[in-house]
């Protein structure tokens, strides 16, 4: 795992928020109790669970389920295999975790949740980050996530190759084609958006949305843009606006981009090339924790 990936993945897993993520998705599932282990397993057994990849991918949220466990029990030991971003094969055991068989049942599904999503976003990124290898083109994702698991998603995405677009609406100006309406034309958006930041002194990012050759000119005369997104261009359209820009400023190119077309766009030579599909319709790697081992003795705080 690189450094970069390393501390992206510490930020997320220091994060405040996550703690609260993970205590909310608990409280969902866990409600007044697990009624079926309270009926069913005694309070003072303990043992072996494996988390087991049942399809191979991308490793992802690793971590994240470690803190799961940790939060239903701090006296549960989580033991990963495997690092984030490690490809795995069907039949690897991934971790075990220790401890209070009921605890172990109560964090399981939420747990696994977030490992099987975050790894289904993963595989899926890396499947296109390595489509477009050879090429200066870096995948990236949109907000077009999963409500309220943000966070997860985009570290998801991270851990797949990709790189993230904005996270928020706060910390990245992206001019679309609706803004565009309601200011009556590309040029009236720029502009405002301009005076906004420069009155308010925000130092942040313009992008602007084109769907067309004409609008790749417009939003070219104007200064302080620092991307232009080419939105559901053809092939050909596309080498024609990368060839007007010229580097000048950064390109992204978005909307319907597959795996079959992805490295076609591409070899264009756009800077990013954003795909909602990455959040927005995963499928989720197949993960499993089994009970492997387990003995009725006292609970070691006993």
């Amino acid at each position: 795992m690189s450094q970069d990936l390393r501390s992206a993945v510490n930020e997320v897993v220091h994060d405040s928020r996550v703690n609260r993520l993970i205590e909310e998705a608990i409280l969902e599932d866990l409600g007044m109790g697990d009624i079926t282990t309270q009926a069913i397993v005694p309070s003072e057994l303990i043992g072996r669970g494996e988390l087991l990849a049942k399809g191979s991918g991308v490793l992802a949220g690793i971590d994240i389920a470690g803190l799961v466990f940790d939060f239903i029990d701090h006296e549960l030991k989580f033991t990963p295999f495997f690092r984030e971003g490690s490809n795995i094969k069907t039949g690897a055991v991934l971790a075990t975790v220790e401890g209070s068989i009921a605890s172990i049942l109560k964090a399981e599904r939420t747990a696994l949740n977030i490992l099987q999503r975050m790894s289904g976003i993963a595989t899926l990124t890396r499947a296109f980050v390595t489509a477009v290898e050879g090429t200066r083109a870096k995948i990236t994702d949109t907000r077009k996530t999963a409500p309220g698991i943000r966070v997860f998603d985009k570290l998801g995405v991270r851990i797949g190759g990709g790189v993230n677009h904005r996270f928020g609406l706060d910390d990245m100006v992206l001019i679309k084609d609706n803004h565009i309406a309601a200011a009556g034309g590309i040029g009236t958006a720029i502009e405002r958006c301009r005076e906004f930041l420069t009155q308010h002194h925000y130092m942040l990012k313009v992008e602007v949305e084109t769907k067309t050759l004409d609008e790749v000119l417009e939003a070219m005369r104007h200064r302080g843009i620092d991307r232009i997104m080419l939105d559901n261009f053809s092939i050909e359209e596309m080498n024609k606006a990368v060839d007007l820009i010229n580097h000048a400023v950064e390109v992204e190119a978005s909307g319907n981009v597959s795996l079959e077309n992805v490295h076609l766009i591409a070899a264009t030579g756009v800077d990013f090339i954003s795909i909602g599909a990455l959040t927005h319709s995963p499928k989720a790697l197949d993960i499993s924790l089994n009970i492997v081992q387990s003995s009725v003795y006292s609970h070691p705080s006993a």
